[in-house]
């Protein structure tokens, strides 16, 4: 199951901390891509809870780009789980690929999905019981109000109703949510909201999202339940030859960033903050 894959990499390696895996051949000078990104892997194998490569930095390389992806994860030991990141969402019969190739051809752990098309478009993927799912919710860009904080008759704003819808699906188990790291009052309505489900917090770093008051509003009760993703700040920390060492110094210091803050946080809830909820 994911979410017991996922508690034991966090407890082995003291992380909640996930890198996202996004190649741009333009910052990565020239490199073999998969030897770049098997170099920062195997860096920071023992500091992250998870990986998550972003899909459409493989699929514009042409066709030979999934083939890269598959070489450059070579080094995820089976015990860390590898989130695809795609934000797929389609009508019933093309999810129902989408999720195949996602869960069995690639064999991936959890994916992102959009929840625009509603029950039938995520279904497909919530169906793997053993895999994670997480759903678009409040994204980390600058236009995603344009959407997103629409009033609905009722006066919620969009996102908090994709976040309760995700919660009646969640009747596996299996289902998250991704909530942009750059709007942590948000974030703290919809843990308010979903208070037993996993999030996925991407935007610190590059995006300069606000990380201390992220962990705070994302923790679920028991200091648990989030998964914090930085990319760039980690992949891109050195355009030297030294760029593996950085990546590893990258991510330690983020990762123990993340476990300050949520021992402050814990603190302030009056809770000691052993075993995790996930």
């Amino acid at each position: 199951m994911f979410r017991e894959k996922l508690r034991a990499a966090s407890q082995r390696n003291n992380s909640f901390l996930c890198v996202g895996l996004d190649p741009d051949p333009e910052l990565i000078g020239g490199r073999h891509l998969p030897g770049y990104l098997q170099a920062v892997i195997e860096s920071t194998l023992d500091l992250v809870c998870a990986y998550k490569p972003n899909l459409a930095f493989f699929e514009a390389l042409g066709p030979s780009g999934m083939n890269l992806l598959i070489e450059s994860l070579a080094p995820v030991p089976k015990e860390i789980p590898i989130i695809a990141d795609v934000k797929r969402g389609d009508i019933g019969n093309t999810a129902r690929f989408y999720a195949r190739a996602l869960f069995e051809a690639y064999d991936f752990d959890a994916a992102t999905v959009n929840a625009y098309g509603g029950w039938d478009a995520v279904e497909p993927f919530l169906a793997y019981a053993d895999r994670g799912v997480f759903v678009w919710c409040r994204s980390s860009n600058p236009g995603s109000a344009d959407l997103q904080d629409q009033r609905l008759a009722d006066g919620r704003p969009l996102y908090e109703a994709v976040a309760e819808l995700a919660r009646s699906w969640n009747t596996r188990g299996n289902v998250g949510l991704v909530m942009g790291a750059t709007y942590p009052e948000e974030l703290a309505r919809v843990r308010g909201l979903c208070p037993d489900m996993l999030i996925l917090v991407p935007g610190v770093g590059a995006q300069a999202g606000d990380l201390a008051a992220s962990v705070r509003a994302a923790l679920d009760e028991r200091g648990g339940g989030i998964i914090i993703n930085a990319s760039r700040q980690v992949v891109y920390a050195s355009t030297g030859a030294d760029f593996a060492r950085a990546a590893r110094r990258a991510a330690e210091g983020l990762r123990d960033e993340i476990n300050r803050e949520r021992k402050a946080a814990l603190a302030a809830m009056g809770s000691g903050g052993g075993e995790t909820s996930w």
